[in-house]
């Protein structure tokens, strides 16, 4: 069972998200939260797996709060013993069109996602649960656009991101390209002839390595070490 906290300061919107969550037998909203302040604090007292969140929350800076839900927990979760400390919430946005500087923003911040916010319901709870499941998920309308705001933030006067690049192992690098590149674990498994279970391994490696939390920072650590560069 996927746990779903949803952040949204409009009460229909919060209202239609909830039915529509409520609806899939593997999906459960366990609150909801109207602002930064109470997302934070839900995001702590419930640890859900998900937090479903609004670009657009009225009066306060989303990526901030973005970076504070996603900041790994220093204690361990007594109400769940197999909750470890150090797990943090998952967090998809839901955004409008034209926000790719603000995706770019968010990622580093440690979203797990994007999605616009006028996308069908099977899109939302098929990016729930592909969340949930350590996948990333970027709406195609953002693709390009936030590759060229990764391009547009390297400067050639700023040492490049390449913290952990040295560490990493022939293969794990060619994860990371292929994760990059937007393959999933299982694609990957095909295209470099390797099991799925050891994909699993090298991607948790390689995100270790270079410090992030999710696929979606390794996207953005890629482009921004000039390991991947977007196409002309």
């Amino acid at each position: 069972m996927v746990s779903v906290l949803v952040v949204n300061d409009q009460y229909l919107h919060r209202l239609a998200l909830r039915m529509l969550l409520a609806a899939e037998p593997d999906l459960t909203v366990v609150g909801e939260a109207t602002d930064a302040e109470g997302a934070v604090r839900a995001s702590t007292a419930l640890r859900p797996d998900i937090v479903l969140m609004d670009s657009d929350l009225s009066g306060t800076d989303s990526v901030d709060t973005i970076r504070r839900i996603a900041q790994p927990s220093r204690v361990p979760d007594t109400a769940d013993p197999g909750r470890a400390a150090g797990r943090a919430p998952r967090v998809l946005v839901l955004t409008p069109a034209g926000q790719e500087r603000y995706a770019y923003a968010a990622l580093r911040a440690g979203a797990g996602g994007f999605l616009l916010n006028d996308s069908a319901p099977d899109e939302v709870t098929a990016a729930v649960r592909i969340v949930a499941a350590g996948d990333a998920v970027i709406t195609p309308g953002l693709t390009r656009e936030l590759i060229d705001a990764v391009r547009q933030q390297r400067s050639p006067r700023l040492r490049p991101h390449t913290h952990g690049l040295d560490t990493l192992t022939g293969r794990e690098r060619d994860v990371l390209v292929a994760v990059a590149s937007g393959w999933s674990n299982a694609e990957i498994a095909e295209r470099l002839s390797i099991a799925p279970t050891t994909v699993k391994t090298h991607v948790s490696n390689m995100l270790a390595k270079i410090g992030a939390r999710a696929r979606v920072q390794a996207v953005t650590y890629a482009y921004e070490s000039g390991l991947v560069r977007p196409a002309a």
